[in-house]
């Protein structure tokens, strides 16, 4: 019997798929898609991102397919003006390994996820269409659109903004959005241009920008829509592409051809009131949508499904009892909430800034582009009890000790998996390390340098309990091994 079935098999759906199948979990990932989307979409994995990815065993794979350094070249009315670069000079660290953002193209990280997820023997199910689902105490009954069904005891929808599971829910999608295009979207080849960096034109007509990918001859362009004698927004097309390219640049040795992934965006602005009912429940842009400054699209989206993977995962392995999933909308949607507010702060500074030349869209940076500031202290999973700088629901960082061959290892390289991790900072911790739950990995830390020490803001000797999201759980002294277990136990 299938455990799970996922609805859409864009990030959200495939980090989820992969992170349940890791565990053992029956899962489906029906997408009613006939093909693969070729587009690229969004364009930037964050560091964060790239933690959780490489955490599935896609860290190097990510790495030789995209580029982490890319310059923004900035014109006004056609001159050049200024070239600057978010990540300039930011460099890995031990307690950072991803510390700038991946440009790699959306529909890349799609096929490295469904590569991962194929190890495991799960293949997407194209052209499978939800038509209705109903649920009980026990499971969920999904009907498909050609009449087959499946039967699973819960179901996840990954379906996008306009997400039909949300929809015969009956859950409300609150915000707003503007009915008119903002941008007009393609991915195009170019002739003329240096691919070196991403290329953005400003000035009174609105914006048009090309970016490239590594190792592809195409770019992504987005600009202001062309506009017919009515005011109307033209369809995006490579006519249309072609006259804006002229217009925006004043080149004319600027050619573009072979014009893919014909698009529109519009602004919405809109986050669902509940991210479950029931057995079912939403995740990536079937419960937020904003815009696209920051880039944090489809980086909520994988970590959404982050979160909710190894929850989901314990309560079917009878790890943890089902209350443990209401702790994953009390964790995410204050996170949709801040992306809302941030990435329409981020889209107003860059519309109103690009009126200055040498402005960009860098003008909607937001306060954290990594993520790796994002936890949950307030969640009711956070205990903490030393009070130090990085405390219980923060992200748990890395860095380096010694694995247990007593070769040099890295913290994550511990975490990698669906276990908890305890911690033990000094000798004092050493006995509430023994005979722990078989899903809890006991690391002693052998920390010369105190690198950990610092990284934990740990003084003394003490314990933390690390999730299999990789947040800190827990924070005690040394002696504190009962709390460690009351702590699993109350999970059950």
């Amino acid at each position: 019997m299938t455990t799970v079935v996922i609805v859409g098999a864009g990030p959200t759906g495939l980090t989820l798929a992969c992170g349940l199948a890791r565990q053992g979990v029956a899962v489906r990932v029906i997408e009613k898609a006939a093909a693969f989307h070729t587009g690229s979409r969004g364009k930037t994995l964050n560091p964060r991102s790239l933690e959780v990815l490489a955490d599935l065993g896609l860290g190097e794979r990510l790495a030789a397919e995209g580029r982490t350094h890319l310059p923004f070249r900035k014109y006004f009315e056609g001159e050049f003006v200024k070239e600057s670069e978010p990540f300039a000079g930011v460099r890995p660290s031990d307690v950072a390994p991803y510390p700038a953002s991946l440009w790699l193209p959306q529909t890349r990280v799609e096929r490295l996820l469904r590569e991962k997820l194929a190890e495991y023997g799960v293949a997407v199910e194209l052209a499978t269409e939800l038509a209705d689902f109903t649920q009980d105490g026990d499971g969920v009954e999904v009907r498909l659109a050609d009449g087959g069904r499946i039967s699973a005891e819960y179901l996840v929808a990954c379906d996008g903004g306009r997400s039909t599971v949300r929809k015969l829910l009956g859950i409300p999608f609150v915000g707003d959005g503007d009915p008119e295009p903002m941008m007009v979207c393609g991915d195009v080849e170019v002739e003329g241009l240096e691919p070196g960096a991403w290329h953005q034109w400003f000035g009174p007509e609105g914006v048009f920008m090309l970016c490239p990918f590594e190792g592809s001859r195409r770019w992504q362009l987005q600009a202001s829509p062309e506009r017919d004698a009515d005011g109307r927004a033209v369809a995006p097309s490579l006519e249309s592409f072609q006259r804006l390219a002229a217009r925006h640049t004043g080149r004319e040795d600027l050619k573009l051809t072979n014009a893919t992934w014909l698009s529109t965006w519009r602004v919405n602005v809109r986050m669902a009131e509940s991210y479950r009912q029931g057995r079912v429940f939403l995740a990536g842009d079937c419960a937020h949508v904003h815009p696209t400054a920051g880039g944090l699209g489809m980086n909520t989206g994988i970590q959404d499904a982050w979160n909710l993977a190894w929850k989901l995962g314990h309560v079917l392995r009878g790890l943890a009892g089902p209350a443990l999933l209401d702790t994953y909308q009390e964790e995410r949607l204050p996170i949709a909430a801040w992306t809302l507010d941030v990435s329409t702060a981020g889209m107003a500074a860059v519309t109103e800034g690009i009126s200055t030349p040498g402005v960009g869209v860098e003008a909607g940076r937001v306060a954290d582009v990594t993520g790796l500031s994002l936890g949950y202290r307030w969640s009711r999973l956070a205990t903490d009890r030393l009070g130090g700088p990085l405390q219980a629901g923060d992200r748990a960082p890395d860095a380096v000790c010694s694995g247990p061959d007593g070769e040099p290892s890295s913290l994550f390289g511990q975490f990698a998996g669906d276990h908890f991790t305890l911690l033990g900072f000094g000798p004092s911790a050493r006995p509430a390390l023994a005979d722990l739950p078989g899903h809890v990995r006991p690391v002693l830390l052998d920390d010369p340098d105190d690198a950990a020490r610092d990284a934990y803001g740990i003084t003394g000797d003490a314990l933390v309990l690390v999730r299999p999201d990789n947040h800190i759980a827990l924070t005690a002294p040394a002696a504190a091994r009962d709390e460690v277990l009351a702590y699993l136990a109350a999970l059950r």
